[in-house]
């Protein structure tokens, strides 16, 4: 891949996630940190596919978005959810489960298994790095971003 490929993807993958955040009526001053967000999450899936695969790039990016958004909030007073819902919006399997669809619809069942299969894979590799991205102590994140609240005021 090359280099403009790279920093294409990433800049529109931010982009999409503030197109994402404005769909789900986030705070327009909320905007560029959910897009920072939903960069660095496609940006760490990027870097890790070729060498770690899909689906470890997979776990490792969502759990680099929900550690991101849990500083996100801290830092900026406001729920997670903000930036993890719009944050993890480029690392969706959508057309994975788009394929499966597709293959049941058109009745080719051994197709729609195999896509399903790994789609549900990596869904299950979400929603483990987020689980375990949620079991860091909510304290470190206060000590993380104190810094930067305090040169805010």
């Amino acid at each position: 891949m090359s280099v403009w490929r790279f920093c294409s993807e990433v800049f529109f993958a931010g982009l999409g996630t503030i197109a994402f955040s404005l769909l789900f009526h986030v705070p327009t001053r909320y905007y560029p940190r959910c897009g920072f967000t939903g960069a660095a999450g496609w940006l760490v899936f990027l870097a890790l596919r070729g060498a770690l695969g899909t689906l470890t790039a997979t776990f490792l990016a969502t759990l680099a978005v929900v550690l991101i958004s849990r500083f996100s909030s801290v830092q900026q007073r406001c729920p997670v959810t903000i930036f993890l819902i719009s944050g993890i919006f480029p690392l969706v399997p959508g057309l994975g489960i788009y394929r499966t669809a597709y293959a049941l619809v058109q009745g080719d069942l051994a197709g729609a298994s195999l896509t399903g299969f790994e789609t549900a894979k990596l869904a299950a590799a979400m929603v483990l790095a987020i689980l375990l991205g949620f079991e860091v102590p909510a304290n470190w994140f206060a000590r993380l971003a104190a810094p930067f609240a305090a040169a805010d005021r």
